[in-house]
């Protein structure tokens, strides 16, 4: 009887469950069709262009703050460069673990509609490059929390954000969901970060 019960209980969320999944399925794919073109735009080089700056920034950032840190032999900046590395490794982690357990298709693999205007291999939730620009830019706001760093690094972060959607490769909730993962890794490194230098500094 009483799995019985359970079943049912499952069954009705299964239900309750469905149609919020569909709209937002087709919430995803109308938002996506309004900002996607398939016809050859002269913006599409601008957009691929942004989107391949990721892998260069999430490298060239923390690799630059670390050789400054090494020429100047200052140890906050070559922590800080190990924190950015921290960042985006647990970043990385948080982000293909997800892509492998959800494994959501990606649009272009779904519509017949979306046609692929950019590389795109492995599962689309959530997006790996829009995870690592969040993940790069939180870190170097939280680092230098000034307007000068914050506002160039978080408008690059979006842009890359939205150049994964408008070339066709990601729903607007593989972006929304990267953006998040990416920042909260970022958070969460520099949390701990800041706690170690407080525990280091409580040592007589």
């Amino acid at each position: 009887m009483k799995q019985l019960v359970l079943n049912g209980k499952l069954f009705l969320l299964l239900l309750l469950f469905f149609p919020v999944y569909m709209y937002s399925q087709n919430l995803d794919i109308r938002i996506l069709r309004s900002i996607y073109s398939p016809e050859k735009l002269p913006s599409d080089k601008f957009f691929q262009l942004v989107s391949n700056t990721n892998t260069y920034v999430f490298i060239g950032i923390p690799a630059t703050i670390g050789t400054i840190g090494l020429i100047k032999h200052d140890n906050k900046l070559i922590r800080n460069a190990c924190v950015a590395i921290a960042a985006i490794a647990v970043n990385s982690g948080i982000t293909e673990a997800m892509k492998y357990s959800i494994n959501r298709t990606r649009p272009l693999n779904t519509y017949t509609d979306i046609v692929r205007k950019s590389s795109a291999g492995s599962p689309s939730f959530p997006s790996g490059h829009t995870s690592s620009a969040f993940a790069t830019a939180t870190s170097l706001s939280l680092m230098y929390p000034k307007w000068y760093v914050i506002v160039p690094s978080i408008c690059w972060a979006g842009t890359v954000g939205y150049s994964r959607m408008y070339l066709g490769v990601h729903y607007p909730s593989d972006v929304l969901a990267g953006a998040l993962v990416g920042a909260g890794s970022a958070w969460l490194t520099n949390f701990v970060n800041k706690k170690l230098i407080i525990k280091s500094q409580k040592k007589p």
